[in-house]
């Protein structure tokens, strides 16, 4: 019998969608019950569908088959590559209500929102400490566990972020990213940057609430505190 005749006996009782086989409704059954089936054996995360384990399997290996025809920048699924595209376009259909900034995805709007309601649904399961986004959880949870994933391969140090890794390794290769725009002088931190420009700028943001003398840096205000008004 034909696939496109053959009458569809087997209905499903949530939504009353009918098929031809016993096994496409049990797969089915899976989209109202919630019940995902198929784990991915390198990270655990689990999927409703054979496919969309398929799609996720790509996060995993260099294959990278999607390429931006504007800058040649590669994905591993072609949804990553549509919301990169953007970029280019400039295109933003999504819009927050509350201060009418514009995203290129509802994902990231999502997120932003959750600046103005104070959302923080990723709770700390070692303290109180609660997050908007689950890559800070997951940031934060690491200095409860210890685990330092990112090892300097320059002299084997290991940093929690990779951000503090990139940090580092500026010490082996000499890179000085921060320039100071009223001398020649460079500088591994923006932090220090700031601090060093406030010697041409005169400024000193920092108040005594003592005696309202003023400094250029934290460190300064809280030597001078602890010399002259400390009891």
């Amino acid at each position: 019998m034909n696939i496109h005749t053959r009458e569809k006996l087997y209905a499903c009782d949530q939504c009353g969608k009918r098929f031809s086989k016993s096994e496409n409704l049990k797969k089915h059954m899976n989209i109202h019950t919630g019940e995902k089936l198929y784990t991915c054996d390198q990270c655990g995360k689990v999927f409703l569908r054979a496919s969309e384990l398929k799609t996720h399997l790509t996060v995993h290996t260099d294959e990278k088959p999607h390429s931006c025809h504007l800058c040649g920048k590669s994905f591993s699924l072609l949804q990553s590559l549509k919301m990169h595209q953007k970029i280019h376009t400039g295109v933003r259909d999504y819009m927050c209500f509350g201060c009418e900034k514009t995203f290129i995805s509802a994902s990231s709007l999502k997120l932003h929102q959750r600046i103005h309601t104070g959302e923080k649904p990723y709770k700390c399961p070692h303290c109180d400490k609660r997050f908007s986004q689950s890559p800070h959880l997951r940031t934060h949870e690491r200095i409860h566990t210890r685990v330092k994933p990112y090892m300097c391969l320059h002299c084997d140090k290991t940093f929690n972020q990779s951000s503090h890794l990139r940090t580092h390794e500026m010490i082996h290769t000499g890179d000085k990213p921060h320039m100071c725009s009223h001398c020649d002088k460079r500088f591994i931190h923006l932090g220090h940057l700031r601090t060093h420009e406030r010697i041409h700028t005169g400024e000193k943001p920092y108040h005594c609430t003592e005696c309202e003398k003023c400094f250029n840096q934290s460190s300064a205000l809280r030597t001078h505190t602890k010399r002259y008004h400390s009891k």
